[in-house]
C-alpha cells in the first residue's frame, strides 16, 4: 500500500501533465468506486470541468474541478444565473481519490491500449486520456462540493498534516499524553498522527532511538521532542530524497509503490540484518497484527 511520500510523488506527477486540462467525458466501469453516486449522476457532474489544481489531505489526493459557470480564475459569470430559464450557478466540486493498496493513476493516449483493471477513465480536450486501475478494486473516489470536503467521512476526522503549523510538539505532546497504546500502535493511527503507515512509523522510531512497544503516555519530553522531530524528518527525507521513485504516469507497468523506496529503509524489513548504526541485528515481532522492525541495542526500553 503506497504511503504519504508515495501518494505526494503521484499529486506531483499528476499536476504535472494534467495543468487546467478539461474532462470532456468520464467512464465508469466499477460502480462501487464512486458510490453512493450512481454512474450517470458522476458522468453528468464531471463532463466539461476543468481541473484546476491537485493536492493532498492525508492519503486522499483532491483533485479539484472548477464550475461549469465559472470564469477563467473561478469568478461566477455575472451574466449567467440571472431570469426565470437560466442554468443554477453549479459549484465547484473535488474529486478525492484514495489509492489503497493497488490504486493507480496513468496517462494515456487516445490510440493505447487500456490495461487490466481500468475501472475509472477520464477524456482530457488534448485527446488524452486519464486512467485509474486497481487491481485489487479497494481504491475509493468520492465527488463533492468544496464547502463538504472538512465535513466529508474519512477526511473529516484526520490529525494535522505532518508539515503544517498545527503538528507542533504540543500538539504532538498532548496526543501521547491521553494515549494508553504503544507507540507503534498510536503512530498508525490516522486521526492522532498523521502520514505515517507501517513502514515509516518503525523508520522514525528508529531515528528516534525509542523502542516501538513502550506506553505512549510514558515517553519523556525530551524523547517526545525527538520523536516528533523525526516524524517530520522521515517524510520529508522519503519524499525528497534523490534515492525515491518518480512516479511515471505513461508507463502501465513502469513502477511499484515502494519498489525503489526500499533503499531509504534503514531498519524496515531487515529483519537479522546488522543495524545500520550499532551492528546488531534488527528484530521483527508482530504487533497489533503488524510487522514491527527495531534494534534491541539503539531502541532499548
Amino acid at each position: 500500500m503506497p504511503e504519504l511520500p508515495e501518494v505526494e510523488h503521484v499529486v506531483r506527477a499528476l499536476r504535472s501533465v494534467l495543468g487546467e486540462r478539461t474532462i470532456v467525458a468520464s467512464e465508469i466501469r466499477l460502480p462501487k468506486l464512486i458510490a453512493p453516486l450512481s454512474v450517470s449522476t458522476f458522468n453528468r457532474k464531471v463532463k466539461g470541468r476543468s481541473i484546476r489544481g491537485i493536492s493532498r489531505r492525508g492519503k486522499f489526493i483532491l483533485i479539484e474541478l472548477a464550475s461549469h459557470l465559472a470564469l477563467p480564475h473561478g469568478r461566477a459569470s455575472d451574466t449567467q444565473g440571472r431570469g426565470a430559464g437560466s442554468r443554477k450557478r453549479d459549484d465547484n466540486l473535488i474529486l478525492a481519490v484514495h489509492l489503497r493498496m493497488t490504486g493507480k493513476f496513468l496517462y494515456l493516449n487516445a490510440d493505447d491500449e487500456l490495461p487490466k483493471h481500468s475501472h475509472a477513465i477520464f477524456y482530457l480536450d488534448n485527446d488524452r486520456r486519464l486512467v485509474f486501475r486497481d487491481q485489487r478494486q479497494f481504491g475509493v473516489m468520492k465527488l463533492m462540493s468544496t464547502s463538504d470536503l472538512s465535513q466529508t467521512k474519512g477526511i473529516s476526522e484526520l490529525a494535522p498534516e505532518p508539515f503544517g503549523d498545527e503538528f507542533n510538539f504540543d500538539y504532538f505532546k498532548s496526543v501521547l499524553k491521553r494515549s494508553q497504546r504503544s507507540l507503534k500502535t498510536l503512530l498508525l493511527d490516522q486521526t492522532k498522527v498523521l502520514g505515517l503507515g507501517n513502514i515509516y512509523a518503525a523508520e522514525a522510531l528508529f531515528r528516534a532511538r525509542i523502542n516501538p512497544f513502550k506506553n505512549a503516555s510514558q515517553l519523556s519530553t525530551k524523547r517526545a521532542a525527538r520523536l516528533h522531530q523525526s516524524i517530520i524528518e522521515v517524510l520529508h527525507d522519503a519524499i525528497t530524497d534523490s534515492s525515491t521513485s518518480r512516479i511515471d504516469l505513461e508507463q502501465p507497468d513502469g513502477f511499484s509503490y515502494g519498489e525503489a523506496f526500499e533503499r531509504f529503509w534503514q531498519v524496515y524489513e531487515r529483519e537479522g540484518e546488522p543495524c545500520v548504526t550499532c551492528g546488531a541485528k534488527i528484530r521483527r515481532a508482530t504487533h497489533g497484527g503488524r510487522s514491527t522492525y527495531w534494534c534491541p541495542k539503539c531502541q532499548r526500553r
